[in-house]
């Protein structure tokens, strides 16, 4: 497989792989043990597996931002292929059940999932060996979205979904969408992180909660 970044955040790691057509951004994180966790595994399924055993990361279970069609397209194979349950917030279930009929109508291949195992709640923990994620609601872009915040001092993370990008937020014209809500919960749950915190977000390059408060023109 090609090449995939890894990033250090001290004892952590977190790692990227661009996944199908709407180029959607899967996030493995893990510890030093190697236990981690896999977010929003969108596409490509086979790639996705190659990647998660180059990178000998032990998946404990697969961590849903939200469930547009573009970010649960590789659930069904991939839980199956590493015997891992599944957890999405309630508010999700919906749109989770829709998957299919939202990709038929980009004309895209879609495998629908089994329903997810687990919910997910504010401030609900992920533990993984070393490595713990803490779940924060943040709708607006979808129903249900959550956000994944690893808090390590000076060197802390935050899987973000399609919450906020590189000098724009998530769109909000799609079912469930509500822009103002959004743009309330960034503020809420994410610029109130550190500066130096890094947003790995579900579509292009990673940036910082310090940058996007700076220059992102929809949080002026």
């Amino acid at each position: 497989m090609t090449q995939v970044p890894v990033y250090a955040h001290g004892p952590l790691r977190v790692s990227t792989l661009v996944t199908g057509p709407v180029q959607e951004n899967a996030v493995l994180v893990w510890g030093p043990e190697g236990q981690g966790f896999l977010i929003d595994p969108g596409d490509d399924a086979g790639q996705v597996l190659a990647w998660v055993r180059a990178l000998e990361v032990q998946v404990q279970a697969i961590l849903l931002t939200h469930a547009h069609f573009d970010h649960i397209g590789a659930v069904q194979p991939v839980r199956e292929a590493l015997s891992v349950p599944v957890y999405l917030h309630a508010d999700g279930l919906d749109l989770y059940a829709q998957g299919a009929q939202s990709a038929a109508r980009w004309n895209l291949p879609f495998v629908q999932p089994d329903a997810p195992e687990h919910g997910i709640v504010q401030g609900q923990t992920f533990v993984a060996g070393g490595l713990t994620l803490t779940a924060r609601e943040l709708p607006g872009h979808a129903p249900g979205h959550v956000v994944l915040l690893a808090s390590t001092g000076a060197e802390g993370f935050v899987v973000a979904g399609d919450t906020l990008f590189q000098g724009s937020v998530g769109r909000t014209d799609l079912p469930g969408g509500n822009h103002d809500l959004l743009l309330a919960g960034i503020r809420q749950e994410l610029l109130t992180l550190p500066d130096d915190t890094v947003v790995y977000p579900g579509h292009g390059g990673p940036t910082s909660v310090g940058r996007e408060r700076g220059s992102n023109p929809y949080l002026r």
